[in-house]
């Protein structure tokens, strides 16, 4: 008897033990590390997914500085798998930003940014797959998730969401995410446009989805980064004409008697070894040194394990261990292969898409995410040109049938906190149906 309840009782009890111990929602005012109340309005909480609610989604949903009865809804989702979407609030395209500075042991300190997307939109940043962030699950036996589980969970989420907020169930409504999220961000659109036809009122009102330097195809994307580095200077002109003859175009996938092949990958990748992958006008370094561009990341860590930080932001005590920026040992399967079937579903739809490169980032190059995109054979609707912030050029758009826009950012990196004032003001004209 003892066994049996410890085998098949057990589990149930904790998980409904653990869903009660989560708050449902809290409206945040303080934040620890910023000086008096939010300028934003901030909303905090946990949502139930699966049969028995066992996957709990943590989220941090803010309104939209401009209208917010009226204003797009999104949500956020950072990549990895597995990479927490407060890196999106506070690096990427959110209000507020940590203040880089030696870490003392206090609090890091946040100041305001310029450049928040909440400035015209409402946002819900949200830790997906479940084990990100401050998701967890009440199943202790539900180690291991999946892309397509993924884009299923956070349907269930936001379909859950939008029954505890009916007062944005009439915003026009965006999926956007960027890096790893680009092969589930189309599957979630998909998700929800065939809820929307199949099972449920009232219905998301789903207008598109905008992701930025996103993995689609893990052949278009890695095996581009060799042309990418011989077209920024990084390896020379004899050593990629030698890859091209040896490896055939395939770098990634070497066959193990090509030693010649192996040999050149291996010169590559020294030659391009002391350059920072996400963005190649930085070096890499010493991430411990408050020198270091990257050192900014580890700051997240130190405020997010804090009590009172978690105090402050309702998270449900005893559920999560460690916080991670990007918790790199979760267990997701890479089921979505290549995420081009799902642009070219969505597109016929009649949804809109914006995509966006950073034209420095190497870890998926501009030149792989337009092969992709040539790939599905959409017509040009407007042929490339500069877009441009007052008289500069911020960086290069093309437009597509079927509501596709391409647009690079020049200078920019893996993620929009490389040129976020630029990012911001691209997604601005975007979001409003201006002209780029």
């Amino acid at each position: 008897m003892d066994a049996w309840v410890l085998k098949f009782l057990l589990p149930q009890l904790l998980i409904v033990l653990i869903i009660e111990l989560a708050d449902a929602s809290s409206v945040i005012k303080y934040l620890p590390g910023f000086e008096g109340p939010l300028p934003f309005e901030l909303e905090t909480g946990y949502i139930g997914v699966g049969e028995a609610e066992e996957d709990q989604m943590f989220y941090y949903f803010i309104k939209s500085e401009r209208n917010p009865e009226e204003d797009p809804l999104l949500v956020w989702l950072s990549g990895g798998p597995g990479c927490s979407s407060l890196t999106g609030l506070f690096y990427e395209n959110g209000p507020l930003a940590f203040n880089v500075e030696p870490y003392n042991g206090s609090i890091p300190s946040l100041v305001s940014t310029t450049y928040s997307w909440t400035k015209v939109a409402n946002i819900i940043y949200l830790d997906q797959p479940v084990g990100t962030g401050f998701s967890y699950t009440g199943n202790p036996f539900s180690d291991r998730t999946s892309d397509t589980r993924a884009a299923k969970r956070v349907n269930e989420f936001l379909r859950q969401w939008l029954d505890k907020h009916p007062e944005y169930f009439s915003n026009p409504f965006y999926v956007t995410g960027n890096s790893y999220s680009g092969k589930v961000v189309p599957a979630i659109v998909q998700e929800i446009s065939n809820g929307n036809y199949i099972c449920c009122k009232p219905q998301i009102n789903l207008q598109g989805y905008v992701i930025g330097n996103p993995i689609t195809n893990f052949d278009f994307d890695n095996n581009t980064r060799v042309p990418f580095a011989h077209g920024m200077a990084l390896i020379s002109d004899e050593l990629f004409e030698s890859m091209k003859r040896s490896c055939g175009g395939d770098y990634f996938h070497v066959d193990p008697l090509n030693t010649e092949c192996l040999k050149l990958v291996n010169d590559y990748k020294k030659s391009v070894s002391r350059v920072h992958e996400a963005n190649v006008l930085q070096s890499n370094c010493d991430k411990t040194s408050p020198d270091c561009y990257m050192y900014r990341y580890s700051l997240s860590e130190y405020w997010a394990n804090s009590d009172s930080v978690r105090t402050a932001l309702t998270v449900a005590k005893g559920t999560k261990g460690k916080w991670e920026q990007c918790n790199w040992s979760l267990n997701c399967k890479q089921d979505i292969q290549s995420s081009i079937p799902y642009h070219m579903n969505n597109s016929i739809k009649g949804y809109r898409s914006l995509i966006l490169s950073g034209d420095h980032d190497m870890t998926i190059p501009f030149i792989g995410t337009q092969e992709w995109i040539r790939s599905l054979n959409f017509s040009i609707i407007e042929k490339w040109r500069p877009w441009m912030i007052q008289d500069k050029v911020a960086g290069y758009t093309q437009t597509y049938a079927n509501k596709m826009t391409y647009a690079t950012v020049k200078g920019g990196g893996h993620t929009p906190e490389y040129k976020p004032v630029e990012s911001f003001i691209l997604f601005e004209r975007w979001i409003s149906g201006q002209t780029l």
